[in-house]
C-alpha cells in the first residue's frame, strides 16, 4: 500500500448518515490503520461523534458544510445548486489532489452527474460505467455497466471489458480475469449486432485478459467468467433481478422454518450452516460500486448501508488507490489500436 492514502467521505450522504459514516471509518481503521479521511459535513454534528472515538482523532479531518444533496434532488439540480454540498466538496478534494478517492452513500444520480462534471472523463474513454461485484459459486463476479449507460455501441463494450478486467485484478486480486459478454445465448450467431461486433474485436485483440465469449444470465452466478460486460440497461435489470431473487430466497427460508415445530427444531440443528450461508450472501460484504472511466475514483455505497457496508465501500476505494487503478486503465487503454478496432468492426458489419 502507498505510504499515505487519503479518502474523501461524503459524511452527510445516505439513509443512516452521518453516524454510519463515522462508525464505518472506525471499522476501516482496524483494517487500514495508515489511511487518512476527510469528512465533509456539518461540523457541529460530526465533532461529537468523533469525540466518542479518540482513536480516530489523528486520522480524520472535518471539512465543514451545512449543505447536502437530498435523495430527491435531480442530477441537474445537484449540478446547479450543490456547489457547497458535502458530496460536491468531497469530489472537489479528489479533483484538487487532496484525496485519492471519494466515497458517498448519497443520491446515485447526483453522484454520477457531479463525478462526471468534476472529475471529467479520461481521454481514452468514451463513457463511464458503473462496476460492482457479487458472489458466485466459485468466488466473486465483477459486472459492468450497471446503469450509467442505457445504450452502448461495440466500442463502449470493449472499453468496459478492459476496465472491468483491471478492476478484477486491482480489487479482487485475479491475475488473468476471464471476461465475457452478456448475451441471450452462447452461440456466435445470437444477440444484437453491437454485442457480436464487440465479441469479434475481443476475440482477435491482444488484450490483458482471457476473453471467454458470450455468457448467459445463469452463468453469472455459476462463475463461468470473472467479469461480465453489458450495457447499463441490461446490467441494471440483471442486478435488480438478482437482488430480488436473493430477498425472495431469504423470505422462503424464513417461511419454511417457521411453518411447524419440527421445522423450528430443524433450524436449530442447521443454524450454524445457515449462519455461514448468510455471511457468504451478506450484501454488506459486496457494497461499493465504482464509476470507472473518470480521471478520479468515485465509489458509490448503497444508500441504506450500515457501518459494515460503508467500510466495505471504503475498502474498495482504498484498494483502487493503492493498486494504481487509474494509471493501469490509462496504460491498458493506450494499448488498444482504434484503427484496428474500427477495421474489425467494419468487417463484422
Amino acid at each position: 500500500m502507498a505510504d499515505k492514502i487519503t479518502i474523501a467521505l461524503d459524511a452527510m450522504g445516505g439513509d443512516h448518515a452521518p453516524a454510519m459514516v463515522v462508525e464505518g471509518v472506525k471499522l476501516s481503521r482496524e483494517r487500514f490503520p495508515h489511511v487518512h479521511y476527510l469528512l465533509f459535513g456539518d461540523q457541529a454534528v460530526l465533532e461529537p461523534m468523533l469525540a466518542e472515538h479518540p482513536e480516530l482523532q489523528s486520522h480524520c479531518e472535518i471539512r465543514h458544510t451545512d449543505e447536502e444533496i437530498s435523495a430527491e434532488m435531480k442530477p441537474s439540480q445537484a449540478l446547479r445548486q450543490g456547489k457547497r454540498s458535502s458530496m460536491r466538496l468531497a469530489l472537489d478534494a479528489v479533483h484538487n489532489g487532496e484525496a485519492g478517492a471519494v466515497v458517498s452513500a448519497g443520491n446515485t444520480g447526483a453522484l454520477m452527474a457531479l463525478s462526471k462534471f468534476v472529475l471529467q472523463m479520461m481521454s481514452s474513454i468514451d463513457r463511464p460505467a458503473i462496476v460492482a461485484y457479487f458472489p458466485n459459486q466459485q468466488g466473486e463476479t465483477v459486472m459492468l455497466d450497471l446503469g450509467a449507460n442505457v445504450e452502448c455501441d461495440a466500442n463502449n463494450l470493449i472499453q468496459f471489458a478492459v476496465m472491468g478486467a483491471i478492476f478484477a485484478r486491482a480489487v479482487m486480486g485475479i491475475s488473468n480475469p476471464r471476461v465475457g459478454l452478456l448475451n441471450i445465448g452462447s452461440e456466435e450467431l445470437k444477440g444484437k449486432e453491437t454485442v457480436k461486433a464487440a465479441s469479434a474485436v475481443l476475440s482477435q485483440g491482444d488484450l490483458p485478459f482471457e476473453y471467454h465469449g458470450f455468457v448467459e444470465g445463469d452463468g453469472i452466478h455459476r462463475g463461468d467468467v470473472d467479469v461480465v460486460v453489458t450495457d447499463g440497461f441490461s446490467g441494471n435489470v440483471a442486478l435488480k433481478t438478482m437482488e430480488g431473487t436473493a430477498k425472495l430466497f431469504s423470505h422462503f427460508i424464513r417461511q419454511t422454518f417457521q411453518s411447524s415445530l419440527m421445522s423450528r427444531l430443524g433450524y436449530l440443528f442447521a443454524s450454524h450452516a445457515f449462519g455461514k450461508m448468510k455471511l457468504r450472501l451478506d450484501p454488506r460484504r459486496y457494497n461499493g460500486a465504482v464509476l470507472v472511466g473518470l480521471r478520479g475514483i468515485s465509489v458509490k455505497s448503497h444508500g441504506g448501508a450500515d457501518a459494515l457496508g460503508f467500510s466495505t465501500a471504503i475498502a474498495v476505494a482504498i484498494d483502487m488507490v493503492a493498486n494504481g487503478f487509474l494509471d493501469r486503465i490509462r496504460e491498458e487503454m493506450g494499448k488498444l489500436d482504434p484503427a484496428q478496432i474500427e477495421s474489425l468492426m467494419a468487417g463484422v458489419e
